[in-house]
């Protein structure tokens, strides 16, 4: 070799053992090298997948790697990934369907259809495909649920399960509204190649009803002004049906529906001092169903093994009742069912139309009601006993929105009770209203229990706020004669105008205590009136409000006949709002006052107190005074620091709380660690022309105000 060219050859020698030299030293670097996470980064990766983040969870990822497929079939979401991944060897059951599940809701998502557009069988199937595989993960691989009780890849797949079935349900039940055919009774339905069988016996559908108008995900509502949201988790969709046009909307048929009354008589053939009997069409119900019950659906999917639960394709559809299923037992498992409390009630109250009307309803304009209500906030259930929520003037159930949810989503207390909320026309006499309430809520028992021997029909709790707090005390008092007699006193009728007017007026002013009644919580409720009906506002308000056609034209003549003089005389009696009603110089107010409480109802207040300096007896809530809601003999008395929507605070939910906890334990709610009030008011109802309270003393107490707090401002409908 020359010398020129030596030089040249040791050159590529040595690039040749440099670059080999690399290689050989790349052996000696770390195969694996750590980097710090922070805590977020560590949960991400744990619990991050398809549902959470929009990318496969860690786990599935490294299924796939670990199976080679990254590079092949899973390059890109397919179905040939996912059968692919059932074909690799070595993988176990639990790894391979939990990360199937996973891959199968993933295909779904990406199949979904332009916004509107109908639901491909494509979509469905992948759907189903997935629930089949998170069930056939959580109840047919070597482990039980209970052994992966505290694993994270147990819950995401649980979630998938969860999720599929409600996306899925929601896309059958869009086709069975859409003109699908619909199967017979224990006739399978096909779709997408699966033959589907439904299974509604687990839950009642509200009368007249056969299917919902809509179902929607429970996990797809927020609402602005419930403080807290209820559900249990478990297995299953949680799901909202929607039965029916909105309350208000029914309410204004009813209003409708009475004034045919008026022109027409009374439906059921019955008859009328002023009309003949009416027959051919049945008197509007004094009750309806929650319109949007909650419902936990399941997908069931046949076969005694892992390799059956994979051939099958049928599937089997049930529907439940969260408020009387908690569990289910499947493949020798217990299993909680999942419920959501709080999606439904939120909805119907949304959709309601409450606030809008309730204003109508008082000064007589557009969509106003002119009779009373009761809705369900759930299926009847026989063995609970029944809460029934009364509100006040101007108001409707809106008033309650989170007493209700806070009292459906407290479990001992909704397993012993059922809520009933009374809607009624705020602008009628409290007289008539009285009268009102107890009729419809005569007519619902009568209806859901005729025979009375159910649980629900005894130890019935009332809660009223404000002129329903009042409402609420008359229905748990007697009367005898005393109010009937204070009408006549002033009047000299003779037999004949007395005949005229006792049907009339008898039911208003002769009542003995409501049967069934064990308990009384009345919140700021002005029992002697107010001066607020008095000032300038609130004359203003009673000269705006118009009571309805029909109860003017149904007293015309006992007005007539109690003044004894022609339609035009000046004696002739008005007939008063309910404003009226709420001073503390009304004859009603005024001789109502008094009237004694059963002694087998224990009654508690809870009263607001706006400004804590001012002496407790002279104290007011902004509407009522202390002394006009302050009830001798009462059980508890609880003091707030609040304005008049004090019942919405959660120190009024949490006294609320209380008493029907102590209630279930057999006590009667008495604050007994503190001392009971002196007497603060005994001189205060002569001084300003009331008589004194004479109710029969009870074990009583009183607590220190409480300041409501400041940092909370529920969206309720104002309300005396």
């Amino acid at each position: 070799m020359s010398a020129a060219r030596l030089p040249r050859a040791m050159l590529l020698a040595l690039a040749m053992l440099l670059l080999g030299g690399c290689a050989v030293l790349n052996e000696f670097r770390p195969a694996v090298e750590a980097r710090p996470l922070s805590p977020g980064e560590y949960i991400a990766l744990k619990r991050g997948d398809i549902l959470t983040t929009g990318k496969l969870s860690a786990a599935t990822a490294q299924t796939i790697r670990v199976s080679g497929l990254e590079t092949g079939a899973c390059a890109e979401p397919s179905r040939g990934c996912i059968q692919a991944l059932g074909g690799v060897p070595g993988l176990s059951d639990e790894r391979r369907l939990s990360a199937q599940a996973e891959l199968w809701v993933q295909q779904a998502i990406l199949l979904a259809p332009a916004k509107g557009g109908p639901v491909p069988d494509v979509q469905i199937d992948a759907w189903l495909e997935a629930a089949r595989h998170a069930y056939a993960y959580l109840f047919f691989t070597g482990r039980a649920p209970g052994e992966r009780a505290f694993e994270d890849r147990q819950t995401q797949v649980r979630d998938y399960y969860n999720h599929a079935v409600q996306q899925g349900a929601i896309a059958l039940f869009q086709r069975s509204t859409g003109g699908a055919p619909a199967a017979g009774p224990g006739q399978a339905t096909r779709v997408a190649d699966w033959a589907i069988t439904t299974d509604l016996s687990g839950i009642r559908m509200p009368p007249g009803a056969d299917l919902p108008r809509e179902l929607l995900p429970a996990s797809s509502l927020e609402f602005a002004g419930l403080r807290s949201t209820y559900r249990r988790d478990g297995f299953g969709a949680e799901l909202v049906a929607v039965m029916r046009e909105a309350p208000a909307a029914v309410a204004a048929v009813q209003a409708l529906n009475a004034a045919e009354d008026a022109a027409t008589g009374p439906p059921d053939g019955s008859d009328d001092t002023r009309h003949g009997p009416r027959r051919g069409r049945p008197r509007v119900r004094a009750y309806s169903e929650m319109p949007s019950p909650s419902l936990t659906v399941l997908f069931h999917f046949a076969g005694a093994g892992l390799a059956d639960i994979l051939a099958t394709r049928e599937v089997h559809v049930s529907a439940h009742d969260p408020y009387r299923e908690s569990e289910i037992a499947l493949h020798g498992q217990d299993v909680p069912l999942a419920a959501n409390y709080t999606a439904g009630y939120g909805l119907w109250l949304a959709r309601s139309g409450f606030a809008r009307q309730s204003l109508q309803t008082l000064f007589g304009r557009g969509q106003a009601i002119n009779r009373a209500h009761v809705y369900l906030m759930q299926p009847y259930d026989p063995d609970r006993r029944i809460i029934v929520m009364v509100h006040g003037l101007a108001s409707s159930p809106e008033a309650w929105v989170n007493v209700a949810n806070e009292i459906l989503g407290d479990e001992t207390l909704r397993r012993s009770f059922q809520v009933w909320q009374v809607y009624y026309p705020t602008n009628l006499p409290i007289a008539y209203n009285h009268a009102a309430l107890r009729r419809v809520l005569g007519e619902t028992l009568q209806s859901l229990d005729p025979t009375g021997s159910a649980r629900a029909s005894r130890d019935i709790v009332l809660v009223g706020h404000s002129m329903g707090g009042v409402l609420s005390r008359l229905l748990v008092s007697s009367s005898g004669d005393r109010l009937w007699d204070e009408m006549l006193a002033s009047r000299k009728l003779d037999d004949g105008r007395l005949e005229r007017v006792r049907g009339r007026l008898e039911p208003m002013l002769r009542f003995e205590p409501f049967p069934g009644v064990e308990r009384a919580i009345l919140i700021a409720a002005p029992h002697r009136g107010t001066d607020a009906a008095n000032n300038r506002l609130g004359r203003l308000i009673s000269r705006l409000i118009r009571l309805p056609l029909t109860v003017l034209e149904s007293f015309d003549d006992v007005l007539q006949a109690l003044a004894g003089a022609e339609p035009d005389a000046p004696n002739r009696p008005k007939v008063p709002n309910s404003i009226d009603n709420l001073s503390r110089e009304d004859p009603f107010i005024r001789a109502s006052a008094d009237l004694p409480i059963s002694p087998r109802v224990r009654y508690h207040t809870i009263i607001a107190r706006r400004d804590p300096a001012v002496p407790l007896e002279v104290s007011d809530d902004g509407l009522v005074p202390y002394c006009s809601a302050h009830l001798a003999g009462a059980v508890s008395e609880k003091v707030i620091e609040s304005f008049h929507s004090v019942q919405e605070t959660p120190e009024a939910i949490l006294e609320i709380r209380r008493i029907l906890h102590a209630d279930l334990q057999g006590g009667d709610g008495a604050l007994a660690e503190l001392a009971p009030p002196t007497g603060v008011c005994a001189a205060r109802p002569e001084a300003r022309g009331h008589p004194a309270p004479s109710f029969p003393r009870k074990r009583e107490a009183t607590s220190p105000v409480i300041p409501a707090n400041a940092g909370i401002h529920p969206r309720v409908t104002p309300g005396w």
